[in-house]
């Protein structure tokens, strides 16, 4: 088949988006299928720039930048990008026509692009669907519901999953809010976990312990976004309440729209035993990571929705347990509860965070334990190969043992030829 990705961000971004997207790329590549992946960007001459990158043909549409605007500036930028991408990339889109569609959220913004794609083509498409906005920003108190604002964000949100045949949530626990929280709508949802590659596996060391003075602590991790969402004040008054234990660090590397004044709050507390670094290239964040002891997940406590979060692949595909600090009802507490993979609490209840963070700080065994249980999930449930398997399962009405189609679209024959 011949298959278009529709994302925001694509190497060289290291967002953990990204990353995904990539090795999905790359997996439907590895089985036969023709993949281009059309992505904003704004270092672009010209409208347009098509490039080859390990057999995927990427598809860079001039726009302006959007991950250092503003917040408003961003959403009117991310607003437009369907439009934006429409316009400057038209005549592309009408001379290669594609048989399925796998778009990307965040942002909820390309619904509109989608169906005019799927309107030319008369092809399916596919949401991996990662973020249930903008309903999470009313949990966390950002948004105001019912405001204006949120009433055009949800009817952006609204378009995306009508652009969808299919809708792939990361989580269980997100499924009701398909069947109970839309109502009126007719969407087809199922789990789609997150997955990672074997390009994800560090190739080399370079010291970042000794590089950042770290020798003879035992590290938690932190790699990702940094802003409202994650509520990483809850791993500052961690590190505050362990301030007296000298072998305890925290390292948190990554961008967002909280970290300069986590950075000033840092400061004014006088923590030695926590640190923000920017973030990395992908091959410099896997090697710093693969130093480090434990990876660390912090969600904000009133989100409503499940996250199963980029960050968590890196953590498990390098070996490392988990410490998580999530909302109440979070599916990834008996996720990770039951694979022994490492220990969820309830982002709040502090005393219990500290003595999660004091067993793990204490017990080699039960890390090394917790970090091979962790790594075994990286074939048994996060396989990019069972991912890209199950999105193209539901578009072919014949495949062959490499899941490559020997037979016509499930959806008929694509009205564009080929």
């Amino acid at each position: 088949m011949r298959i278009l990705l529709v994302v925001v961000y694509y190497p060289p971004s290291t967002t953990s988006a990204a990353m995904l997207m990539r090795d999905l790329a790359l997996e439907f590549s590895r089985r036969g299928h023709q993949v281009t992946v059309a992505t904003p960007s704004d270092s672009v001459e010209g409208p347009f720039c098509l490039s080859e990158e390990d057999g995927v043909s990427v598809l860079r549409i001039k726009t302006s930048n959007l991950k250092s605007a503003t917040k408003i500036l961003r959403l009117w930028r991310e607003s437009r990008i369907s439009a934006n991408i429409w316009k400057k990339a038209r005549s592309w889109f009408q001379n290669n026509p594609c048989d399925l569609i796998v778009f990307y959220s965040p942002t909820i913004f390309f619904g509109e692009l989608v169906s005019r794609l799927k309107h030319m083509w008369g092809c399916p498409s596919y949401l991996v669907h990662r973020d249930i906005f903008p309903q999470w920003a009313v949990d966390a108190g950002v948004l105001r519901a019912g405001g204006a604002l949120h009433r055009f964000l949800r009817r952006k949100e609204l378009e995306q999953y009508a652009a969808a045949d299919i809708v792939g949530v990361e989580a269980p626990g997100n499924l009701p809010y398909f069947d109970h929280g839309l109502q009126g709508g007719n969407y087809r949802a199922e789990v789609l976990y997150n997955w990672v590659g074997a390009t994800a596996v560090p190739a080399g060391i370079r010291n970042w312990r000794r590089k950042l003075g770290l020798e003879g602590k035992i590290v938690f991790f932190y790699g990702g976004n940094i802003g409202v969402a994650q509520d990483l004040d809850n791993i500052l008054r961690l590190a505050s309440r362990l301030s007296d234990h000298d072998d305890i660090f925290f390292l948190l590397v990554g961008d967002g729209s909280e970290a300069p004044r986590l950075i000033l709050e840092i400061e004014e507390l006088g923590l030695s035993n926590i640190r923000i670094l920017p973030a990395m290239p992908q091959p410099d964040y896997l090697q710093c990571l693969s130093e480090f002891d434990v990876g660390v997940v912090s969600l904000n406590r009133h989100l409503q929705s499940n996250n199963f979060t980029g960050k968590l692949l890196g953590y498990v595909s390098c070996g490392k347990p988990v410490l998580a600090s999530v909302n109440p009802g979070n599916d990834l507490v008996e996720f990770l509860h039951r694979a022994d993979a490492g220990i969820a609490c309830a982002n709040g209840d502090d005393d219990a965070l500290l003595q999660a963070t004091l067993l793990l700080a204490t017990q080699p065994q039960i890390r090394q334990r917790m970090g091979e249980n962790a790594h075994a999930l990286t074939g048994a449930t996060f396989s990019v190969e069972s991912v890209a398997r199950q999105i193209v399962s539901h578009f072919q009405s014949a495949k062959n043992d490499d899941g490559i189609a020997v037979g016509q679209s499930v959806y008929g024959a694509n009205p564009g030829g080929g």
